[in-house]
Formats: C-alpha cells, structure tokens, sequence
C-alpha cells in the first residue's frame, strides 16, 4: 500500500512540474491493467486538487473510466469531476448516468458517497440541473439513512442546499430533511436544520 502511495505522489508531482504528459496518466484510465488504472485514477484526484485546469480537456476520458470494475478508479474519477463541475459542468454531466450507477453500487460505500458528492456538486450549478439530479439524490438520502457515510452524503447535501435549486426541489429538500431536523439527535439533527435554514 505503502509502495502505491509512493508511486500515486510521484506520478503526480511529475505531472504538476510538467515532467511527465497529463494525457499520458489519462490514458491509463483506458489502457492500463486494474493497478494502473487505480494508481492513474489517484494521481488525477491529487492532480485535481491542485490544479484542476490541468484536466478541463481530459473530463470526457475522466467519465468514461466510471466504467471501470475496481471500484477505487470509480471513486477517484467521481471525486476528480467534483472538482471539474467548477470548471466545465457542462461535460461533467456527461457522467451523470454512471453517477446514479455508483449511487447504487451495493459492494462499496466510498463510490456511494463520491456519486453523491457528485450529483450535489453538479446539481448546484443550475436549477435545471438540480431538477434533473434530485430524484437521486433524494432517493440516496432515504437509502442510506443511518449508513456509516451517511453523515458525509449530509455535509454534500448542505452545499446543495445552497446552490442554484429550483422552487421545487427546495420544498421537497426541506421536507425530506424535516423529519430529523424535528426527531434526530446530534450532528444528523444540526445538519438537516442547516438544510433547512440555507433553504429559507
């Protein structure tokens, strides 16, 4: 693990210094075995981070490696087009499909929650948009209700409450999170009244 991680910082700086291609690292989404593929994906979220403008051209590749079977480029990609929404959410809703798969992935509570970052992320932009990612969203909340990375989908669902929603999906938001804004304990409580309150 120890020896990936090296190798996922090294790959990185080397693209972030120009050194190496960031279309070589991308590629490898697409044409290296599952360890590539893995440590690629990982490369391009840290890239992502710092640099995000690096990738604008490659998002169409970024969201064409959702496809992938190992779940970890799948939860990497997710989070790399989170950071892309800022950039280019135009071609980023281009995964909104494989999203609403991962959403659903029942082997892996990471990708779950990266799909929900995603979907909230992407979602904020434009009130069409929240329309069009909401019944997922709302059907995520109400799945994984209790789930260990419920209290993270939450911290998404706050930055959604504060995007560009349309009327609806800020009425059916609130009530979905009024229940435990009402009845829950605790930060599951404070999160769903912040929903509430960011939409009034």
């Amino acid at each position: 693990m120890a020896e990936r991680s090296e190798e996922v910082k090294e790959i990185t700086e080397e693209v972030l210094v120009g050194k190496t291609d960031v279309a070589e690292v991308v590629t490898r989404l697409a044409e290296g075995a599952r360890r590539e593929r893995q440590v690629a994906a990982a490369a391009l979220y840290q890239v992502a981070k710092e640099k995000p403008e690096m990738l604008v051209d490659h998002i169409d590749e970024i969201v064409d490696a959702l496809n992938r079977p190992e779940a970890q480029t799948r939860w990497e990609c997710l989070e790399t087009l989170t950071i892309l929404v800022d950039y280019d959410a135009r071609t980023c809703g281009k995964a909104v499909p494989e999203a609403e798969a991962a959403l659903f992935d029942e082997e892996s509570g990471p990708v779950r929650l990266a799909a929900m970052r995603f979907l909230c992320k992407f979602g904020a932009t434009t009130a069409n948009r929240s329309e069009k990612v909401w019944p997922l969203i709302d059907e995520g909340i109400q799945c994984y209700h209790g789930d260990l990375e419920f209290n993270d989908m939450l911290t998404a669902v706050i930055d959604f409450s504060k995007g560009k929603l349309a009327d609806e999906v800020k009425t059916s938001l609130a009530d979905r999170m009024s229940f435990d804004a009402e009845n829950a304990k605790g930060a599951l409580q404070r999160r769903a009244q912040q929903v509430i309150d960011n939409l009034a």
